[in-house]
């Protein structure tokens, strides 16, 4: 990648097609992969339904407070600042997708949705076809890992949208160490999905949830997330698939009201990202780097990368240096 500061930020949105000559021959899974949490959130609607999957009390709570409930609602639940174009021209090549039929809707669309809906399933899925149209070399991992009130012709209708959306650009299903960029740039793949749903056993350009595992911390404590991703990691070496490293921390019930007001960001994320962080020069490929990076930037050992933005902010270029 080029030396200088100002080149390295111009070549985020192409830094699939700048890698060196030596590693497109290289399985994706040995790639560290910049991703975001919650990809979607930045569209979070705060006038729209509260989703499915919410509970009873969540439901109460906006049925009591109204608009107010669903302000702060949003608070907690937007984990991204930046919209699906923006994310790719910043590096990100992995989006976290979650998807509901909205209650009511005339119609009957899908929609990203988490807590609250967001935006249309197909104006994403449109999005990112047209940067990479503009990208022909950049490749993206699209995970759909929950579904809220989805019957069998929902998933035939998110199925043929993919179709329609990104055609063969998308690539089968295969085995996950026979995937390198220099493979799909040769049979034009842009797209890879993964769907954890019976349904991909049936569709051979889906690939099956097991194949992007994506264990979950469910902490609010840093030193904790740590431990757990240094396990995690260490399992994942003996798996043949992709692997999601979840730099997320998740608050609890108590964590939401003592900070109802502040929201995710200020509440949260501020925990990981006042960590103090190693200079770029100590990121060398293998490196043993402290605190929370300590295994996270070793290419043997990422794969995926998945964060809110306040985390990828900081950490993105050093993700995309490594490879």
């Amino acid at each position: 990648m080029a030396s200088s500061q100002g080149k390295n930020e111009l070549r985020f949105a192409d830094w699939m097609a700048a890698l060196p000559d030596s590693i497109h021959g290289t399985p994706l899974t040995n790639l560290a992969i910049p991703g975001s949490h919650d990809s979607f959130s930045f569209y979070i609607d705060e006038a729209s339904p509260v989703g499915p999957e919410q509970p009873e009390t969540v439901q109460n709570f906006v049925s009591v407070f109204g608009t107010v409930a669903k302000k702060l609602m949003r608070k907690w639940l937007a984990t991204q600042t930046m919209n699906f174009t923006s994310q790719l021209g910043a590096g990100i090549r992995y989006f976290d997708l979650r998807i509901s039929t909205k209650p009511r809707d005339p119609d009957n669309e899908l929609y990203f949705a988490h807590g609250l809906f967001s935006a249309k399933v197909k104006e994403g899925l449109e999005e990112i076809n047209a940067f990479l149209a503009d990208h022909p070399k950049e490749v993206v991992f699209l995970d759909f890992n929950h579904f809220y009130g989805m019957q069998k012709y929902h998933h035939e209708k998110l199925v043929q949208m993919l179709k329609d959306t990104y055609g063969n650009k998308m690539c089968p299903a295969i085995f996950a160490h026979e995937v390198s960029l220099q493979y799909l740039w040769e049979k034009e793949h842009q797209v890879l999905v993964f769907y954890h749903s019976p349904v991909a056993l049936e569709v051979p350009f889906l690939w099956p949830g097991q194949m992007m595992p994506a264990p979950w911390a469910n902490t609010t404590d840093p030193e904790k997330l740590i431990q757990f991703l240094q396990a995690s990691i260490t399992e994942r070496r003996k798996k043949g698939s992709f692997f999601i490293s979840q730099v997320v921390l998740t608050p609890k019930a108590s964590t939401v009201v003592k900070g109802v007001a502040s929201g995710l960001r200020e509440t949260i994320t501020e925990r990981v990202t006042s960590l103090p962080s190693p200079p770029l020069k100590a990121l060398q490929r293998g490196a043993a780097v402290s605190p929370w990076e300590v295994l996270l930037w070793s290419t043997a050992a990422v794969n995926v990368l998945s964060c809110c933005q306040a985390v990828m902010t900081q950490t993105l270029k050093k993700n995309i240096f490594l490879n």
